[in-house]
Protein backbone atom coordinates (compact mmCIF):
# COMPACT_ATOMS: atom_id res chain seq x y z
CA UNK A 1 0.00 0.00 0.00
CA UNK A 2 3.02 2.49 1.03
CA UNK A 3 4.88 1.25 -2.83
CA UNK A 4 1.52 2.19 -4.48
CA UNK A 5 0.86 5.41 -2.57
CA UNK A 6 4.39 6.72 -3.15
CA UNK A 7 4.36 5.97 -6.59
CA UNK A 8 0.52 7.47 -7.60
CA UNK A 9 2.66 10.86 -5.70
CA UNK A 10 5.68 10.32 -8.15
CA UNK A 11 3.18 10.77 -11.15
CA UNK A 12 1.32 13.44 -10.29
CA UNK A 13 4.36 15.46 -9.27
CA UNK A 14 5.82 14.26 -13.18
CA UNK A 15 2.73 15.50 -14.79
CA UNK A 16 2.65 18.90 -12.97
CA UNK A 17 6.71 18.71 -14.17
CA UNK A 18 5.85 18.70 -17.93
CA UNK A 19 3.87 21.13 -18.51
CA UNK A 20 6.30 23.39 -16.53
CA UNK A 21 9.05 21.83 -19.00
CA UNK A 22 6.81 23.77 -21.88
CA UNK A 23 7.30 27.21 -20.26
CA UNK A 24 10.86 26.95 -19.23
CA UNK A 25 12.13 23.85 -17.64
CA UNK A 26 15.72 25.39 -16.40
CA UNK A 27 14.17 28.10 -14.11
CA UNK A 28 12.06 25.42 -12.37
CA UNK A 29 14.91 23.43 -11.58
CA UNK A 30 16.65 26.44 -10.04
CA UNK A 31 13.75 27.15 -7.88
CA UNK A 32 13.33 23.66 -7.08
CA UNK A 33 17.22 23.63 -6.10
CA UNK A 34 16.85 26.70 -4.01
CA UNK A 35 14.06 26.06 -2.36
CA UNK A 36 15.39 23.08 -0.85
CA UNK A 37 18.88 24.46 0.09
CA UNK A 38 16.67 26.84 2.15
CA UNK A 39 15.04 23.96 4.01
CA UNK A 40 17.63 22.57 4.19
CA UNK A 41 20.14 25.34 5.67
CA UNK A 42 16.83 26.58 8.45
CA UNK A 43 16.66 23.81 9.83
CA UNK A 44 20.36 23.22 10.16
CA UNK A 45 20.39 26.81 11.77
CA UNK A 46 17.25 26.06 13.95
CA UNK A 47 19.13 23.22 15.29
CA UNK A 48 21.90 25.22 16.41
CA UNK A 49 20.12 28.02 17.51
CA UNK A 50 17.52 25.98 19.35
CA UNK A 51 20.25 23.96 21.23
CA UNK A 52 19.93 24.14 24.55
CA UNK A 53 23.09 23.36 26.27
CA UNK A 54 25.18 25.45 24.20
CA UNK A 55 23.28 28.68 24.47
CA UNK A 56 22.82 28.35 27.84
CA UNK A 57 27.07 28.23 28.25
CA UNK A 58 27.26 30.85 25.64
CA UNK A 59 25.16 32.79 28.64
CA UNK A 60 27.27 31.61 31.39
CA UNK A 61 30.46 33.59 29.85
CA UNK A 62 28.78 36.72 28.84
CA UNK A 63 27.88 37.08 32.43
CA UNK A 64 31.23 36.05 34.08
CA UNK A 65 32.92 38.76 31.98
CA UNK A 66 30.40 41.37 32.72
CA UNK A 67 30.66 40.21 36.50
CA UNK A 68 34.90 40.39 36.28
CA UNK A 69 34.71 43.74 34.31
CA UNK A 70 32.98 45.40 37.27
CA UNK A 71 34.96 44.14 40.09
CA UNK A 72 36.29 46.40 42.04
CA UNK A 73 39.42 46.00 44.06
CA UNK A 74 38.10 45.53 47.68
CA UNK A 75 42.13 45.89 49.08
CA UNK A 76 42.47 49.58 47.07
CA UNK A 77 38.86 50.43 49.25
CA UNK A 78 40.03 49.39 52.44
CA UNK A 79 43.58 51.38 52.27
CA UNK A 80 41.42 54.43 50.96
CA UNK A 81 38.88 53.98 53.87
CA UNK A 82 41.80 53.66 56.02
CA UNK A 83 43.40 56.92 54.79
CA UNK A 84 40.05 58.58 55.45
CA UNK A 85 38.81 58.93 52.26
CA UNK A 86 35.24 59.24 50.68
CA UNK A 87 34.89 56.31 49.31
CA UNK A 88 30.92 56.77 47.97
CA UNK A 89 32.25 59.91 46.14
CA UNK A 90 34.70 58.03 44.30
CA UNK A 91 32.22 55.71 43.35
CA UNK A 92 30.17 58.80 41.78
CA UNK A 93 33.00 60.81 40.63
CA UNK A 94 35.30 58.09 38.74
CA UNK A 95 34.08 54.91 39.62
CA UNK A 96 37.16 53.22 37.07
CA UNK A 97 39.73 53.61 39.70
CA UNK A 98 38.56 51.65 42.14
CA UNK A 99 38.65 48.48 39.17
CA UNK A 100 42.42 48.84 39.09
CA UNK A 101 44.59 46.40 40.37
CA UNK A 102 47.59 48.83 40.20
CA UNK A 103 47.51 52.21 41.92
CA UNK A 104 50.03 54.47 43.90
CA UNK A 105 47.78 55.90 46.35
CA UNK A 106 50.58 55.13 49.11
CA UNK A 107 53.48 57.09 46.82
CA UNK A 108 50.60 59.87 46.49
CA UNK A 109 50.00 60.48 50.15
CA UNK A 110 53.88 60.26 50.86
CA UNK A 111 54.73 62.92 48.38
CA UNK A 112 51.71 65.40 49.71
CA UNK A 113 52.86 65.27 52.93
CA UNK A 114 56.49 65.86 52.05
CA UNK A 115 55.22 69.40 50.42
CA UNK A 116 53.09 70.13 53.44
CA UNK A 117 49.81 68.85 52.94
CA UNK A 118 47.75 67.14 56.28
CA UNK A 119 45.94 63.87 55.95
CA UNK A 120 42.62 65.78 55.66
CA UNK A 121 43.67 67.61 52.59
CA UNK A 122 44.85 64.50 51.13
CA UNK A 123 41.86 62.65 51.45
CA UNK A 124 39.57 65.20 50.13
CA UNK A 125 42.15 65.64 46.87
CA UNK A 126 41.51 61.98 46.58
CA UNK A 127 37.93 61.88 47.48
CA UNK A 128 36.91 64.75 44.78
CA UNK A 129 39.68 63.64 42.36
CA UNK A 130 40.14 59.91 42.43
CA UNK A 131 42.45 59.39 39.53
CA UNK A 132 44.74 61.36 41.28
CA UNK A 133 46.16 57.79 42.91
CA UNK A 134 46.82 56.92 39.47
CA UNK A 135 49.59 59.33 38.87
CA UNK A 136 53.45 58.23 39.22
CA UNK A 137 55.93 59.80 41.79
CA UNK A 138 58.39 61.00 38.79
CA UNK A 139 55.21 62.95 37.10
CA UNK A 140 54.12 64.45 40.27
CA UNK A 141 57.42 65.48 41.01
CA UNK A 142 57.70 67.14 37.71
CA UNK A 143 54.96 68.38 37.66
CA UNK A 144 55.44 70.32 41.04
CA UNK A 145 58.61 71.45 39.75
CA UNK A 146 57.08 73.45 36.82
CA UNK A 147 54.27 74.46 39.42
CA UNK A 148 57.01 75.81 41.56
CA UNK A 149 58.46 78.24 38.52
CA UNK A 150 55.52 80.08 39.01
CA UNK A 151 54.77 80.06 42.91
CA UNK A 152 56.70 81.34 45.77
CA UNK A 153 55.74 78.50 48.14
CA UNK A 154 54.84 74.82 48.22
CA UNK A 155 51.91 75.60 50.95
CA UNK A 156 50.71 78.06 47.94
CA UNK A 157 50.55 75.19 45.40
CA UNK A 158 48.86 72.59 48.41
CA UNK A 159 46.18 75.03 48.67
CA UNK A 160 45.01 75.50 45.39
CA UNK A 161 44.82 71.84 45.51
CA UNK A 162 42.45 71.55 48.53
CA UNK A 163 40.58 73.88 46.84
CA UNK A 164 41.14 72.19 42.96
CA UNK A 165 42.62 69.02 42.94
CA UNK A 166 41.11 68.44 39.02
CA UNK A 167 43.81 71.94 38.21
CA UNK A 168 47.05 69.75 39.29
CA UNK A 169 46.10 66.08 38.71
CA UNK A 170 43.70 66.27 35.41
CA UNK A 171 46.62 66.11 33.23
CA UNK A 172 50.26 64.12 33.59
CA UNK A 173 51.69 66.28 30.56
CA UNK A 174 54.12 67.88 32.02
CA UNK A 175 55.64 69.00 28.23
CA UNK A 176 52.01 70.58 27.30
CA UNK A 177 52.53 72.29 30.63
CA UNK A 178 56.07 73.77 29.62
CA UNK A 179 54.85 74.76 26.47
CA UNK A 180 52.22 76.92 28.22
CA UNK A 181 54.31 78.30 30.38
CA UNK A 182 56.51 79.36 27.47
CA UNK A 183 53.78 80.71 25.56
CA UNK A 184 52.52 82.90 28.01
CA UNK A 185 55.41 84.17 28.89
CA UNK A 186 56.15 85.24 25.57
CA UNK A 187 53.05 87.36 25.41
CA UNK A 188 54.54 89.66 28.05
CA UNK A 189 52.78 88.33 30.93
CA UNK A 190 54.91 88.75 34.22
CA UNK A 191 55.40 86.15 37.09
CA UNK A 192 52.66 87.75 38.99
CA UNK A 193 50.31 86.90 36.08
CA UNK A 194 51.14 83.70 35.67
CA UNK A 195 50.72 83.29 39.51
CA UNK A 196 47.43 84.93 39.11
CA UNK A 197 46.39 82.47 36.11
CA UNK A 198 47.53 79.42 38.28
CA UNK A 199 45.47 80.48 41.36
CA UNK A 200 42.47 81.47 39.47
CA UNK A 201 42.41 79.58 36.56
CA UNK A 202 45.16 76.38 36.85
CA UNK A 203 43.29 74.76 34.14
CA UNK A 204 44.87 77.18 31.56
CA UNK A 205 47.83 75.34 32.18
CA UNK A 206 46.42 72.11 30.96
CA UNK A 207 44.70 72.92 27.67
CA UNK A 208 46.33 72.04 24.91
CA UNK A 209 48.70 75.08 23.70
CA UNK A 210 47.04 75.35 20.30
CA UNK A 211 43.57 76.22 22.52
CA UNK A 212 45.95 79.23 24.40
CA UNK A 213 47.52 80.27 21.03
CA UNK A 214 43.79 80.55 19.05
CA UNK A 215 42.39 82.72 22.20
CA UNK A 216 45.51 84.93 22.19
CA UNK A 217 45.00 85.26 18.03
CA UNK A 218 41.36 86.00 18.47
CA UNK A 219 42.03 88.97 20.90
CA UNK A 220 44.79 90.16 18.64
CA UNK A 221 41.80 90.07 15.71
CA UNK A 222 39.64 92.13 17.90
CA UNK A 223 42.36 95.21 18.67
CA UNK A 224 43.04 95.03 15.26
CA UNK A 225 39.25 94.89 13.55
CA UNK A 226 38.61 97.84 16.04
CA UNK A 227 41.82 100.60 14.91
CA UNK A 228 43.68 99.67 17.57
CA UNK A 229 47.33 100.37 16.90
CA UNK A 230 49.22 97.81 19.76
CA UNK A 231 47.81 94.28 19.68
CA UNK A 232 50.23 92.63 21.56
CA UNK A 233 49.71 95.05 24.73
CA UNK A 234 45.94 94.27 24.42
CA UNK A 235 46.27 90.92 24.31
CA UNK A 236 48.49 90.79 27.12
CA UNK A 237 46.11 93.73 29.08
CA UNK A 238 42.90 91.72 28.56
CA UNK A 239 44.35 88.66 29.73
CA UNK A 240 46.31 89.46 33.02
CA UNK A 241 42.92 91.76 33.35
CA UNK A 242 40.30 88.49 32.47
CA UNK A 243 42.33 85.08 32.92
CA UNK A 244 38.83 83.35 33.11
CA UNK A 245 38.66 83.63 29.14
CA UNK A 246 41.30 81.29 29.09
CA UNK A 247 38.86 78.74 29.98
CA UNK A 248 36.43 80.15 27.40
CA UNK A 249 35.78 79.53 23.95
CA UNK A 250 36.94 81.71 21.21
CA UNK A 251 33.31 81.83 19.97
CA UNK A 252 31.64 82.89 23.27
CA UNK A 253 34.50 85.54 23.56
CA UNK A 254 33.68 86.63 20.44
CA UNK A 255 30.25 86.96 20.86
CA UNK A 256 30.80 88.88 23.49
CA UNK A 257 32.55 91.33 22.27
CA UNK A 258 29.56 92.08 20.04
CA UNK A 259 26.97 92.32 21.80
CA UNK A 260 28.64 94.80 23.64
CA UNK A 261 28.78 96.96 20.83
CA UNK A 262 25.16 96.56 19.56
CA UNK A 263 23.72 96.58 23.11
CA UNK A 264 25.34 99.88 23.63
CA UNK A 265 25.53 101.38 20.60
CA UNK A 266 29.69 101.77 20.62
CA UNK A 267 31.64 103.10 18.19
CA UNK A 268 35.06 101.06 17.37
CA UNK A 269 36.88 103.63 19.06
CA UNK A 270 34.92 103.35 22.33
CA UNK A 271 34.59 99.46 22.17
CA UNK A 272 38.00 99.41 22.14
CA UNK A 273 38.62 101.66 25.24
CA UNK A 274 36.20 99.62 27.45
CA UNK A 275 37.54 96.27 26.42
CA UNK A 276 41.16 98.03 27.62
CA UNK A 277 38.91 99.10 30.90
CA UNK A 278 36.92 97.17 32.92
CA UNK A 279 35.00 95.82 29.64
CA UNK A 280 37.57 93.31 29.97
CA UNK A 281 36.01 91.73 33.77
CA UNK A 282 32.94 90.04 31.63
CA UNK A 283 34.14 88.75 28.19
CA UNK A 284 34.24 85.03 30.44
CA UNK A 285 30.57 84.91 31.10
CA UNK A 286 28.11 83.41 29.39
CA UNK A 287 26.20 85.14 26.00
CA UNK A 288 22.93 84.16 27.23
CA UNK A 289 23.61 85.26 31.00
CA UNK A 290 24.81 88.63 29.73
CA UNK A 291 21.97 89.18 28.01
CA UNK A 292 19.42 88.09 30.42
CA UNK A 293 20.20 89.85 32.98
CA UNK A 294 20.86 93.41 30.97
CA UNK A 295 16.84 93.01 29.62
CA UNK A 296 15.47 92.66 33.10
CA UNK A 297 18.15 95.26 34.63
CA UNK A 298 16.67 97.57 31.44
CA UNK A 299 13.21 96.91 32.01
CA UNK A 300 14.19 97.81 35.68
CA UNK A 301 15.63 101.21 35.11
CA UNK A 302 13.03 102.25 32.51
CA UNK A 303 10.47 101.94 34.53
CA UNK A 304 12.19 104.26 37.24
CA UNK A 305 12.09 106.92 34.72
CA UNK A 306 15.66 106.53 33.35
CA UNK A 307 16.61 107.48 29.61
CA UNK A 308 18.02 104.65 27.00
CA UNK A 309 21.52 106.94 27.45
CA UNK A 310 21.58 106.90 31.10
CA UNK A 311 20.96 103.09 31.20
CA UNK A 312 23.45 102.73 28.87
CA UNK A 313 26.02 104.90 30.47
CA UNK A 314 25.63 103.09 33.96
CA UNK A 315 26.44 99.98 32.18
CA UNK A 316 29.47 101.37 30.51
CA UNK A 317 31.23 102.62 33.43
CA UNK A 318 31.06 99.86 35.37
CA UNK A 319 29.79 96.85 32.90
CA UNK A 320 30.43 94.22 36.58
CA UNK A 321 27.01 95.36 37.06
CA UNK A 322 26.18 92.69 34.63
CA UNK A 323 27.61 89.85 37.11
CA UNK A 324 24.68 90.39 39.36
CA UNK A 325 21.46 88.21 39.45
CA UNK A 326 17.90 89.85 38.18
CA UNK A 327 16.78 89.85 41.52
CA UNK A 328 19.75 91.19 43.44
CA UNK A 329 20.57 94.04 40.95
CA UNK A 330 16.78 95.08 41.95
CA UNK A 331 17.06 94.62 45.23
CA UNK A 332 20.09 97.09 45.67
CA UNK A 333 18.49 99.72 43.47
CA UNK A 334 15.36 99.51 45.71
CA UNK A 335 17.67 99.91 48.62
CA UNK A 336 19.41 102.68 47.70
CA UNK A 337 16.11 104.58 46.41
CA UNK A 338 14.60 104.01 50.09
CA UNK A 339 17.43 106.04 51.12
CA UNK A 340 16.67 109.20 49.17
CA UNK A 341 19.50 108.56 47.12
CA UNK A 342 18.60 109.59 43.09
CA UNK A 343 18.68 107.37 40.60
CA UNK A 344 20.97 109.75 38.43
CA UNK A 345 23.45 109.43 41.36
CA UNK A 346 23.20 105.51 41.15
CA UNK A 347 23.53 105.93 37.27
CA UNK A 348 27.01 107.70 37.35
CA UNK A 349 27.88 105.81 40.20
CA UNK A 350 27.18 102.27 39.14
CA UNK A 351 29.95 100.48 40.86
CA UNK A 352 28.32 100.97 44.24
CA UNK A 353 25.80 98.40 43.30
CA UNK A 354 28.98 95.61 43.03
CA UNK A 355 28.95 96.10 47.19
CA UNK A 356 26.83 93.57 48.96
CA UNK A 357 23.22 94.74 49.91
CA UNK A 358 23.90 94.02 53.39
CA UNK A 359 27.00 95.96 53.42
CA UNK A 360 24.81 98.76 51.61
CA UNK A 361 22.09 98.50 54.31
CA UNK A 362 24.17 98.69 57.04
CA UNK A 363 26.78 101.65 55.92
CA UNK A 364 23.47 103.58 55.19
CA UNK A 365 22.65 103.18 58.49
CA UNK A 366 25.89 104.42 60.23
CA UNK A 367 26.38 107.33 57.72
CA UNK A 368 22.56 108.30 58.50
CA UNK A 369 23.30 108.29 62.08
CA UNK A 370 26.34 110.55 61.55
CA UNK A 371 24.27 112.71 59.12
CA UNK A 372 25.70 112.16 55.86
CA UNK A 373 24.20 113.92 53.10
CA UNK A 374 24.08 111.47 49.88
CA UNK A 375 23.03 114.45 48.12
CA UNK A 376 25.67 116.29 48.47
CA UNK A 377 28.77 114.42 49.09
CA UNK A 378 27.83 111.56 46.67
CA UNK A 379 27.48 107.45 47.39
CA UNK A 380 31.15 106.72 46.19
CA UNK A 381 31.60 105.99 50.03
CA UNK A 382 29.67 103.08 50.33
CA UNK A 383 32.10 101.12 48.05
CA UNK A 384 34.85 102.01 50.36
CA UNK A 385 37.07 99.73 51.64
CA UNK A 386 36.23 98.37 55.23
CA UNK A 387 39.46 100.39 56.60
CA UNK A 388 38.76 103.50 54.27
CA UNK A 389 34.93 103.46 55.33
CA UNK A 390 35.60 103.47 59.20
CA UNK A 391 38.04 105.98 59.44
CA UNK A 392 35.67 108.25 57.44
CA UNK A 393 32.78 107.32 59.94
CA UNK A 394 35.15 108.07 62.74
CA UNK A 395 36.07 111.50 60.84
CA UNK A 396 32.59 112.59 60.44
CA UNK A 397 31.68 111.84 64.35
CA UNK A 398 34.26 113.63 65.50
CA UNK A 399 32.99 116.54 63.05
CA UNK A 400 29.97 117.03 64.47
Amino acid sequence: MMINSGYTVLQRYLQLLIPMAARGLLQTKNSLLFNMNYFWLTRFSAEILFRPVSFRHFCLKLESAAAESYQENGSLINKLACMGVDVKMVRRRQPGVLKKMITNEEDLEQFLQSKGATNEIIASIISRYPRAITRSYESLEKRWELWRSILMTDLEIVNILARSPESFFRSCNNINMEKNITFFSSLGLTSKDLCNILTRAPRAFSNRVELNIQMADLLHEICLSLGGKNPNDFVKHVISKNVLILLRSSKQVKANVEFLQSSFHLSNEELLSLLHGCGADILDLSNEYIKKNLTIAKEKLLSLGCTEREVDRLFIRYPRVLFLSSKKFSDKIDCLLQANIHMKQIAETSWVLDVSISTITDRIKELQKASYDFNTYGIGVLAFSKKRFEAKLEKLHSAR
